[in-house]
């Protein structure tokens, strides 16, 4: 009875091993999972550093058109809201960028499968963000990076 139950528990831990294998995808020793996992990696950080605040020259092509776009879509409602609304999408935009640069690193890097935390990701990005434009403006206004003047008139 006992050699019974010892291959009992055998065949359920050798079918268990089997379904967790079976669960990614392999031919040859190539595992599919993880290289589709990476390339969805890559992809996110290539398109969070061109929205991210960390390329100079993203904001011409990418980022002020999207916040054009959402003052716009914003100024239907109300056309006070143009600028305003022009200003969060363009914030909005930066920590979109910074928060897929992260998810694809994460993606690319990790090899382990863990549990992810998106709230925490989620705040730590938006911290960062946060923290980032705030040093950006406090350098504005001590006059240590200097802005075109948009408006001379005004």
């Amino acid at each position: 009875m006992e050699n019974t139950q010892n291959f009992s528990d055998e065949l359920n831990e050798n079918t268990i091993n089997i379904s967790q294998e079976s669960s990614e995808v392999t031919t040859g020793g190539v595992n599919f999972t993880s290289i589709l996992k990476k390339i969805r990696g890559g992809f996110f950080f290539v398109l969070g550093y061109m929205l991210s605040p960390l390329s100079w020259w993203n904001d011409l092509f990418f980022n002020l058109p999207v916040a054009y776009g959402f003052g716009y879509l914003c100024s239907l409602l109300n056309k006070d809201l143009l600028i305003p609304c022009a200003i969060a999408g363009y914030w909005l935009s930066n920590v979109a960028g910074i928060l897929l640069m992260q998810a694809g690193v994460v993606d690319v890097f990790q090899n382990q499968p863990q549990e992810r935390n998106l709230k925490k990701e989620l705040l730590m990005g938006l911290a960062s963000s946060t923290v980032y434009t705030l040093v950006i403006l406090a350098l504005i206004q001590l006059k240590i990076l200097d802005t075109p003047d948009l408006f001379p008139g005004s």
